[in-house]
C-alpha cells in the first residue's frame, strides 16, 4: 500500500474498474456523543453483504437487526420478496460498483429500522492492492452503543442514567445493563481487531473450501 491516491478527482472511480484496490473508509456514528468513529480498510470489490459484516465487527454492534446502505437515493440491503420497491439485494452488488453506478463519494449505513442507527460513510483513499486484501480496522473511537437501548436518544439516556446515582431511572438502567461499567469515550480495539480479524479468517476458510 506504498501509492494511495484521494478519491475525489480519481477518473477511476467512475470509470475504469479499479479490482486491485482496496478503500479506507472512515465510520461515523451519527447524532451520538461523544465520537464513535472507525477507520477500516476493505477490498473495492467486496459485497456490501460483506461490507455490513465488516461494520458489525468493527463498530461492535451484534447483527440482530435489518440493514440498509443509501447512496444517493438509492438503497442496498435484504430485499422483501413482498415488497416490489424494496432495496436492492446488497449480496449481489459490490463497494465498487455502488460507487460508480450512483457516483457517491460519501453514503449513510442504517442498522436497526427500529432504533435507527444511522452511520455516514466517507471513502477517504484509494490503495493498490499489495496481496492482502483481507478487511482491517485501523482505527477506533468512541464505545458502540447497546443493542434495542433506543437509538440515539435513548442512548443518551442511558449514558446519564448509568453515570448519575441520583437519575431517576439510574436503578431501572444499571439494572437492564447488568451492573457492570460502561464508558462511553472508550474503545476496545484489541476486541474489535480480532472481530474483524476472525471475519476475514472465516472467509479465507470459506474460499479455500470452494477451490
Amino acid at each position: 500500500m506504498e501509492v494511495e491516491t484521494s478519491i475525489a478527482g480519481n477518473p477511476h472511480v467512475g470509470g475504469l474498474t479499479m479490482v486491485a484496490s482496496v478503500v479506507r473508509l472512515k465510520v461515523t456514528l451519527d447524532d451520538v456523543e461523544p465520537i464513535v468513529m472507525r477507520r477500516v480498510v476493505v477490498p473495492f470489490t467486496i459485497r456490501l453483504s460483506r461490507l455490513h459484516e465488516v461494520l458489525q465487527a468493527a463498530m461492535g454492534w451484534t447483527n440482530s437487526h435489518l440493514y440498509e446502505f443509501r447512496m444517493r437515493n438509492v438503497g442496498f440491503g435484504l430485499p422483501d420478496e413482498s415488497w416490489g420497491d424494496g432495496p436492492i439485494d446488497a449480496r449481489r452488488v459490490t463497494l465498487l460498483s455502488a460507487v460508480q453506478d450512483t457516483g457517491a463519494k460519501s453514503f449513510k449505513y442504517l442498522y436497526d429500522f427500529g432504533d435507527g442507527w444511522e452511520h455516514s460513510i466517507k471513502i477517504e483513499r484509494i490503495f493498490p492492492a499489495d496481496g492482502t486484501e483481507k478487511p482491517m480496522l485501523l482505527e477506533a473511537k468512541g464505545n458502540c452503543p447497546p443493542e434495542d437501548v433506543g437509538g440515539p436518544w435513548g442512548y443518551q439516556e442511558f449514558c446519564d442514567a448509568l453515570a448519575d446515582p441520583a437519575h431517576e431511572r439510574h436503578a431501572e438502567i444499571h439494572e437492564w445493563w447488568g451492573g457492570s461499567d460502561y464508558d462511553p469515550a472508550a474503545a476496545n480495539f484489541s476486541q474489535l481487531n480480532k472481530a474483524v480479524d476472525d471475519l476475514a479468517a472465516k472467509w479465507a476458510r470459506k474460499a479455500r473450501r470452494k477451490t
